[in-house]
């Protein structure tokens, strides 16, 4: 991933953050130099700088059979940027762009389809996103029709040893500018939007200029 200087993040809280907000992630494999893709939701596990993605496909997704190497992308907010809100928007001449944080987590792919070890991942993805929604279904291992459900998936660990965090969020501008931004953003009635103006607040706003850093 393209990551100038001044939008790389090196903080493994802010990925933690990331992907607390949203753990639908695209997982990237290539088989036979054929990318193959996957949506899906995850459990996050970290401890320290190690870091465990653990989801599952259906049984028939050709993902997976792939082994190896791997991408995992987080998707973070994101929003459109008009130049018009800059109070320099004439003398430098600034054009549109969009602000956005996103995460790659690179990796290596470990599959398996036992019965016990399936239950176990189901049950956690189950109750992590069903608390979130204040629903309460539960995997039921004692129930021959809910066991009998773990034969069409399989599931996956992702190892991850490389992380790359990104958010462009102008800090390659004017603190005014930024500040701006900001505010324009937060006026708007999409929730991504007003995140990204929380993530500009944090961390473009005490960052330094560099104008020659772009997308």
């Amino acid at each position: 991933m393209y990551t100038p200087r001044a939008f790389a993040i090196d903080d493994l809280a802010a990925l933690d953050r990331l992907i607390d907000a949203d753990p639908f992630v695209t997982l990237v494999t290539t088989a036979d130099g054929v990318p193959g893709v996957s949506h899906l939701p995850v459990l996050y596990r970290r401890a320290g700088d190690r870091i465990r993605l653990s989801g599952h496909w259906a049984r028939p997704n050709p993902q997976a059979r792939h082994g190896g190497r791997a991408l995992a992308i987080v998707h973070g907010p994101h929003a459109y940027v008009s130049p018009g809100v800059y109070p320099d928007k004439e003398s430098a001449a600034r054009v549109p762009t969009w602000n956005y944080a996103v995460a790659h987590l690179g990796g290596t792919l470990r599959t398996f389809d036992d019965e016990a070890a399936l239950g176990a991942l189901v049950a956690a993805l189950s109750h992590a996103h069903e608390a979130r929604i204040g629903r309460d279904w539960t995997f039921e291992p004692e129930r021959d029709d809910h066991r009998r459900q773990l034969r069409g998936i399989i599931g996956f660990h992702l190892e991850v040893d490389r992380a790359e965090i990104k958010f462009k969020l102008g800090q390659n501008h004017p603190v005014a500018n930024i500040a701006a931004v900001a505010a324009d953003l937060d006026a708007r009635p999409e929730p991504r939007e007003r995140a990204v103006a929380a993530l500009m607040r944090e961390h473009a706003l005490p960052a330094a200029t560099d104008p020659t850093q772009g997308d």
